[in-house]
């Protein structure tokens, strides 16, 4: 086997390779161009990945649960929590646990309604959460009449901003999230059961899983993760405005996607959320250093959106002709031994006849 042909089957077990290899050749070509794009410029650009990261791996959760599941719901929960953080911590250290608290509250309340919805009522989860975004989208006009100012609290401000040894304190963040996120996958019953779930519910649930309570699950963390980053995202920005959380709404799924995670649900990678988020970074970097206006990098990201998921599409009905084919091969063979079973039944019953005692 050639090298290539060994790198080939390695990167198909580990997809999260190739938005690795487009961050490093994109970084090569921005410092190349530029003269000035270092490892310090790189980590500013990671800083804004990493709140892109957080909101992007609580849609991975929803994205592996299958049948082209995606919470549109991230944005408004984002921008509606950096609301809620301003009327509840009034820019004081002392209130920030009560803020945190009802970070955490607004998301397991927008999680348990998606849930509802989707689980319960049995609405699809691009509709459900639609519907559910609109919601919460009213609730952000009310909120955005009863802010008394945008002082934020300095310890939240220095979670979202501040570095040590010159790393952002927020990609830590992102990065100890994405560890515990891919032990999760690969190591907890949880993670086994949302893969199940997702290649196959009919064969799932007949293992005895309770498919509902884990697409619930997928979605509530969606919601918590989305709430929280909302929350240190308006620590980041100093404040809050509508329609803040809404670049994460497109970019939260073209970073799941782009970094290998199936669209279809049943496998997931958290390391490629992180640099596919990366890589959409720089991509909107790029966008501005050439000088393209932002109606333009709205065409851009969507053109790349719409490739990933037409390719991951094109890779899933090509994997799924190939289940049929091998599925078809074993029914064949299953026939053909079960011909050559009652075949040989036959066989040996005349056999038997014929030795049977003639008295």
């Amino acid at each position: 086997m050639s090298a290539f042909a060994g790198f080939g089957i390695w990167a198909q077990r580990n997809r999260w390779i190739w938005s690795a290899i487009g961050v490093l050749i994109l970084w090569l070509v921005l410092s190349v161009v530029t003269n000035r794009f270092s490892l310090s410029s790189l980590s500013g650009v990671i800083l804004s990945a990493s709140f892109l990261t957080v909101v992007g791996i609580g849609q991975m959760f929803v994205v592996t649960t299958g049948r082209g599941n995606i919470d549109l719901s991230v944005a408004s929960v984002i921008t509606l929590s950096a609301f809620v953080a301003l009327l509840t911590i009034k820019g004081q250290d002392a209130n920030l646990a009560i803020g945190v608290l009802a970070a955490i509250l607004l998301g397991l309340a927008v999680g348990a309604l998606n849930s509802l919805l989707v689980v319960g009522l049995g609405i699809p989860a691009i509709i459900a959460t639609l519907a559910t975004g609109y919601v919460l989208a009213t609730a952000t006009l009310l909120s955005n009449k009863a802010i008394p100012g945008f002082a934020v609290s300095p310890a939240l401000k220095e979670l979202a901003t501040g570095r040590i040894s010159g790393v952002p304190i927020m990609a830590i963040i992102a990065i100890l999230g994405v560890a515990a996120t891919a032990f999760v996958l690969r190591y907890t019953v949880f993670g086994q059961l949302l893969s199940a779930v997702g290649q196959n519910r009919a064969a799932a649930r007949l293992a005895g899983i309770r498919n509902g309570r884990v697409i619930a699950s997928a979605f509530i963390i969606s919601s918590v993760l989305a709430s929280l980053d909302g929350l240190l995202l308006g620590a980041y920005i100093g404040g809050a405005f509508l329609e803040m959380g809404q670049p994460y709404l497109l970019q939260s799924i073209a970073a799941v996607v782009l970094g290998g995670t199936l669209i279809f649900g049943g496998s997931a990678t958290a390391l490629g959320t992180l640099f596919a988020s990366i890589l959409l970074v720089l991509i909107v970097t790029t966008m501005q250093i050439i000088g393209l206006p932002p109606g333009a990098q709205d065409i851009v990201q969507g053109v790349v959106v719409i490739f990933v998921l037409a390719l991951a599409g094109r890779q899933a009905q090509a994997r799924r002709a190939f289940v049929e084919i091998a599925d078809g091969d074993d029914d064949a063979t299953a026939d053909a031994e079960a011909s050559a079973a009652t075949a040989t039944r036959s066989e040996g019953a005349t056999n038997q006849r014929f030795l049977l005692p003639i008295w």
